[in-house]
């Protein structure tokens, strides 16, 4: 027993116990063995064995022959992981999430573009649309915002609004140009960068206008006809573009001189509108002078015309009265004279002071009859 209990290199005793540790270093040398306080290794061939009993039991199989080391309760001695409630389960899981990658909701305001292996399929409508992921894949835009373009002196540098008109004038314009999404599909894959685009065809329609406009009536009255103008001409461009962008409306915010020159300007504004105003105040008193000589003129020729006729009229009175009493007179001669003798007494003597003489007293001589003057006294009256 002793020579048994000393191992295979024999010896007994105390030195049976020396033999045993002998054994064991004999083992560690050649056999792999460790000292009792270092950490256990496995070996190679045992980590790549577990490793291929655990992919068998991964993939629904068993363990080795006999359980192999896995029967000894390694991985491969229990159930199989995935049964088929378990694929079911991750099937029904897999559906749910390829439902929720497809399926995508559009707002009112909002158009989608779905791109089937990259290229144009379709045009979701608000609401929910569906898109089999991943052969289709959708682009969500908003269609009815509107954006805004500011083009002049805000938009990019003191510069950028300076334009020549027609007489060559140089003139700051600033406007704004405010457009919104048509068709998604021709916005999306025919401008590289809408923005960009849309400010470069604003500047050169205005820059047009403007280049076939005098400076003066663009800063006061023709604003109107050239938003409207400008407005039609974008619109234009980017439909010959295929661009999908509709122009909503644009602000013509303002149009100056350019800022060095703005006082100058400003002053040779005022000069003109006072030789305007003295230009008007001259027109409205020769207007006034040359009514007044009008009427006055008009006035003369009227009376001229009234005396004609008053003169013209008295005469052929005249002379139908004579013509009547030389008929008259033809008639009767003696009559007719006597007659025009009393009728031109009556009018010398009607209007002077009359004293009667009567030569017909007895003793030859005249004597002064009184005459009582009836019309004066009657003035007399009146006048008391």
């Amino acid at each position: 027993m002793a020579g048994n209990s000393g191992g295979p290199w024999g010896g007994g005793g105390s030195s049976g116990g020396g033999g045993g540790n002998r054994g064991n270093n004999g083992g560690n040398n050649g056999g792999g063995g460790r000292k009792p306080d270092e950490p256990q290794i496995p070996e190679i061939d045992e980590l790549v064995k577990k490793g291929q009993e655990q992919l068998r039991v991964l993939m629904g199989g068993r363990g080795g022959k006999g359980g192999g080391r896995g029967g000894r309760g390694g991985p491969g001695g229990g159930a199989p992981l995935f049964t088929k409630g378990t694929l079911g389960l991750a099937a029904v899981a897999a559906a749910v999430l390829w439902g929720f990658a497809s399926i995508y909701t559009v707002k009112p305001e909002e158009q989608s573009v779905e791109l089937f292996l990259g290229e144009y399929s379709d045009t979701g409508q608000p609401g929910l649309n569906f898109a089999p992921w991943p052969l289709v894949t959708y682009e969500v835009i908003p269609v009815r915002v509107e954006q805004t373009e500011n083009i002049g002196a805000g938009s990019r540098g003191g510069e950028a609004g300076l334009m020549l008109t027609g007489d060559e004038n140089i003139i700051d314009v600033d406007f704004q140009v405010v457009w919104n999404i048509s068709d998604p599909a021709q916005f999306l894959f025919n401008l590289r960068d809408p923005r960009t685009t849309i400010n470069a065809v604003s500047e050169s329609a205005m820059r047009e206008i403007i280049a076939q406009s005098e400076l003066a009536p663009i800063l006061n009255r023709d604003r109107g006809a050239i938003t409207a103008r400008l407005e039609e001409l974008i619109q234009l461009t980017l439909d010959s573009y295929n661009s999908g962008v509709n122009i909503v409306r644009v602000n013509f915010d303002g149009a100056d001189p350019p800022e060095p020159v703005k006082d100058a300007f400003r002053e040779v504004q005022s000069a003109g509108q006072e030789r305007d105003r003295l230009e008007k105040q001259a027109d409205a008193y020769a207007n006034r002078k040359l009514a007044g000589a009008r009427g006055q003129a008009a006035q003369t020729l009227e009376e001229a015309e009234a005396y004609r006729a008053q003169v013209v009229n008295e005469a052929q009175g005249e002379a139908s009265r004579f013509s009547a009493v030389l008929e008259e007179y033809q008639k009767a001669p003696e009559v007719t004279r006597k007659r025009l003798y009393l009728e031109t007494m009556e009018q010398v003597l009607s209007g002077v002071d009359k004293i009667i003489l009567d030569d017909t007293t007895g003793e030859g001589g005249q004597a002064v009859v009184p005459y009582l003057p009836l019309n004066e006294l009657r003035k007399q009256q009146e006048g008391n």
